[in-house]
């Protein structure tokens, strides 16, 4: 894919900051020394250095120079229609993988309620470098020190985790997909508001968001594996914590499709319902309308030829009201009979 330049990047990046009122990019550092994740002021080695949104393109470039590697990673980085893959360029490693993040867009109708961006992992000789567009809840559990044995300073094991992380997240978003996709079906079944379907239609995206994201990380993991792009094939231990990963991926990736067929199916079998009541609508009013036929035609004959009016018989009126309605009544038995109606 072709590489965004610095003005496109600053374009991009004005766009994911509007809701920041900083305007420069937070660069972070972390370590870990008893258990706990400490801050610091400057870079070790070994530390995590994480880059938050608001992003300033003259800060990314002289990050990426001070780390020693290309400032395409960032640009990549930050690029929503990038797919999942990896690199490498001498000793630099970069990692591209999609998490699901809240869409801001949601409150809007027909928009997903979620939607899949990157993270970039960049590893150097001395550091683990993390940034993505959006304020990521894979990275923020790392951030408030919420994953057990997480150490900045073993990048193998803090990427496996990252990864891990990643999958669990998709699996908990899908759970809530499913719970909301329950409780809008229930509401159908009782009307046939827009605005449900919209909500059917929303969930419908964000499935489609997942799968082609999951899609894409599972060929991701399945070529880190078979080159040893983390160099793990020596440890038994990382070795089956990834073995793990890629199929706790893949079962997420089967749930994204089963939900999403469903949701289909759904989709197809309430238009199906909503036209049927429409026909029901339209053939109830049709003999309706031929019932009364009968009436309106022997009511219009008798007022338009006969000089006065009815025939100058006593009970005429009522003998042809009579008649009227066995005439009506015959025809809406014959039509019982031929189950018309």
């Amino acid at each position: 894919m072709q590489h965004l330049s610095v003005n496109h990047l600053h374009r991009s990046v004005t766009l994911f900051a509007h809701d920041f009122t900083t305007q420069w990019t937070v660069i972070r550092y972390f370590t870990r020394e008893k258990r706990k994740l400490i801050e610091l002021s400057e870079p070790d080695p070994g530390c995590w250095v994480h880059l938050a949104p608001p992003f300033a393109p003259d800060e990314l470039e002289d990050a990426a120079r001070q780390y020693g590697f290309d400032p395409v990673f960032f640009t990549d980085s930050l690029d929503l229609d990038e797919r999942a893959r990896y690199e490498r360029d001498e000793d630099i490693r970069f990692i591209l993988l999609n998490t699901p993040v809240k869409n801001r867009a949601a409150k809007e109708e027909n928009e997903a309620y979620f939607i899949t961006v990157p993270i970039g992992i960049i590893l150097t000789i001395e550091h683990v470098v993390t940034i993505s567009a959006f304020e990521t809840p894979v990275l923020e559990k790392f951030l408030e020190n919420n994953i057990r044995n997480f150490n900045p300073a073993d990048e193998k094991r803090f990427v496996l985790q990252i990864l891990e992380q990643n999958v669990y997240h998709f699996l908990s978003c899908l759970k809530t997909l499913n719970l909301r996709r329950n409780r809008t079906e229930k509401e159908l079944m009782n009307s046939s508001r827009n605005s449900d379907l919209k909500q059917l239609l929303a969930i419908e995206k964000s499935l489609v968001y997942f799968v082609n994201s999951l899609n894409a990380n599972e060929l991701l993991k399945m070529k880190m594996k078979r080159t040893d792009f983390l160099h793990i094939n020596g440890d038994e231990d990382l070795g089956d914590l990834f073995e793990d990963i890629i199929i706790d991926n893949s079962q997420a990736l089967s749930m994204a499709n089963v939900y999403t067929n469903i949701l289909n199916g759904t989709m197809d079998a309430y238009s199906s319902i909503i036209s049927n009541n429409l026909n029901q609508v339209i053939h109830r009013l049709t003999v309706i309308t031929v019932v009364l036929m009968v009436p309106t035609l022997i009511s219009s004959f008798f007022g338009m030829n006969v000089p006065n009016g009815l025939p100058e018989k006593p009970l005429a009126f009522y003998g042809l009201i009579i008649g009227t309605g066995l005439l009506t009544g015959l025809l809406y038995w014959i039509m019982q009979r031929k189950k018309i109606i």
